[in-house]
């Protein structure tokens, strides 16, 4: 692929988040991975979801999953981590937060439309560098609007966001499978999320219209 089609995929990626925010919220998960799911399989290319790449991905995914579970499972012990956890108001049920908005709407995703499209299209058109750079630079700008929305520091979270999705890249280079970056993406939020809705309990909506969103 030429390198103006890459970047044209890349201003639609950057700009997917505010379309997704036109759906209802309980279909926003559904969305987009139907929507990823069709990305990837319209550009044909090898996701790495068969041995052995399968193999390499669970293997290299499932050490790399384990470190950052553990990270942020201990980052609450720094006040400001902690502080923020709690303040957050959650305006999701746990259960489909934790079981649908992370896993599909969120790593399923973002896994199948940065690394297993962008990364590859990137590298082809620009090179490897220039490739992985540009695949993290976007990831980091898809999430301007989601930071805003939060509340959170947009310069900080296009930062911290795009050196996490040059590292999901990365592991996707190495293994050859989406499998390694979708397990340590999905280690990360999943942990993240059980944090604060335990240290923010008492900000979280369990009422029945939750669990319908």
């Amino acid at each position: 692929m030429s390198g103006a089609r890459v970047l044209v995929l890349a201003v639609v990626l950057v700009a997917w988040p505010a379309v997704l925010e036109r759906f209802p919220q309980r279909w926003r998960p559904l969305i987009g991975a139907g929507t990823s799911t069709a990305l990837a399989g319209a550009a044909g290319i090898p996701l790495g979801l068969r041995p052995p790449q399968l193999g390499a991905g669970l293997r290299l995914g499932g050490i790399v999953a384990s470190a950052v579970a553990a990270a942020v499972g201990a980052s609450p012990a720094l006040q400001p981590v902690r502080a923020s956890m709690r303040a957050r108001d959650i305006d999701l049920h746990p259960a489909v937060w934790l079981g649908l908005h992370i896993p599909v709407g969120t790593v399923w995703s973002e896994e199948l439309a940065f690394r297993g499209v962008l990364q590859p299209l990137a590298t082809e058109a620009f090179g490897r560098t220039a490739g992985s750079a540009v695949q993290a630079m976007v990831f980091g700008l898809a999430h301007i609007r989601p930071a805003r929305a939060a509340g959170d520091s947009i310069p900080g979270t296009v930062l911290v966001t795009g050196m996490f999705g040059w590292l999901l890249g990365r592991l996707r280079e190495r293994s050859g499978s989406v499998v390694a970056p979708m397990l340590a993406h999905l280690a990360l939020n999943e942990a993240g999320a059980v944090a604060t809705l335990y240290l923010g309990r008492s900000n979280v909506d369990l009422s029945p219209e939750s669990a319908s969103n």
